[in-house]
């Protein structure tokens, strides 16, 4: 066997022997390796409260405060009055609480980088919801997106609206649809609340949308859409370009992207196909992977990885520490992964 032969072969073992990475564009993967064990005691709940509401949301702030959001008593907050935001330190310990009467369906959430949380409420009644707010770490009200309980397909209102990011110029990102919604798309507002422009329409080819659930920008301003009944993640550019779709990661509920670019993906949906076009043989649980190729390398199975209900993480976040955390909406529990 000559030395070119020898590499070729070299180079094609090297390749099966590292199963655990997926590889760009493939399917969504079950036998990956699990580095985290898992925690359900995290957080101290507010007087008189026994246990966790659905949980949609956790963002880790950069003066290592997190937030959780919830929605009250059980999934929504219409006509609750528990407050559906919680901040606690990196302890556990509960800092503080509000939002109490302010939201039907709290949802997405993002910390800024100057720490204030962004918080979307995909619920409507009259006065209230359909809406984004901005607050300070204190909980006071810096900005409201949208129109009180008004939906509408007009620039600027929203239906449903699911998610938020920020991008580095400081330009709003909402992600506008929950499902059944009939907008599916992308809205573009400056930091002052001025509408710029927007992407998107119901259906399932390229650069089309069906229940955008979550949104995240990577290092280098891309952003990843949740294009979760299609079952696929859709990158695009800040204009609305499509750059690439990938489908390893599973059926997107929640994502979120780490400075190293770190992508973990919650998919709370697949398993059996209930109707909603969940993917039928992959498991429920939170991929974790490279947002730079693509790559799949980890996978935290959910406790009900195969249950036909939509049970698993439904929104996830990542704190200083590399602790990784699930809301679960169906259990209603908040989950902490810490590394082993």
């Amino acid at each position: 066997m000559n030395r070119v032969s020898r590499i070729v072969l070299f180079a094609a073992a090297a390749l099966l022997s590292t199963p655990a990475i997926a590889q760009p564009s493939g399917e969504p993967r079950n036998d990956l390796p699990q580095p985290y064990r898992t925690t359900r005691d995290w957080g101290e709940l507010p007087a008189g409260t026994a246990k966790w509401a659905a949980v949609t949301a956790v963002e880790a702030a950069p003066a290592g405060s997190i937030y959780v959001i919830h929605r009250c008593a059980a999934n929504s907050c219409v006509g609750r009055p528990e407050p559906p935001i919680l901040k606690f330190n990196p302890a556990s310990k509960l800092l503080a609480s509000w939002g109490a009467g302010q939201f039907n369906f709290p949802h997405g959430a993002v910390v800024d980088g100057e720490g204030n949380l962004w918080v979307t409420d995909a619920g409507g009644t009259p006065g209230k919801g359909h809406q984004v707010f901005k607050f300070a770490p204190d909980g006071r009200v810096l900005m409201t997106l949208g129109k009180a309980g008004m939906s509408g397909t007009e620039p600027g209102l929203f239906d449903q609206p699911t998610d938020v990011a920020i991008a580095a110029n400081g330009d709003i990102y909402v992600s506008d649809s929950h499902r059944n919604g009939k907008n599916n798309r992308i809205q573009v507002f400056t930091k002052d609340d001025r509408f710029l422009r927007a992407w998107g329409s119901k259906g399932t080819g390229p650069g089309q949308i069906s229940e955008p659930h979550s949104i995240a920008f990577d290092s280098r301003g891309r952003l990843f859409v949740g294009d979760r009944e299609n079952n696929r993640i859709q990158i695009y550019d800040t204009n609305g370009k499509l750059l690439d779709t990938w489908r390893q990661f599973g059926r997107p509920s929640g994502i979120f992207i780490a400075k190293d670019d770190t992508i973990y993906v919650a998919d709370s949906e697949s398993g059996p196909d209930t109707g909603a076009h969940e993917i039928m043989g992959a498991k429920k649980g939170i991929r974790i992977g490279s947002a730079r190729d693509g790559s799949v390398t980890a996978f935290i199975e959910d406790m009900e990885p195969l249950r036909p209900e939509h049970s698993g993480a439904e929104g996830g976040g990542v704190d200083a520490q590399g602790n990784v955390y699930g809301g679960v909406v169906r259990r209603q529990m908040l989950e902490r992964h810490v590394k082993k």
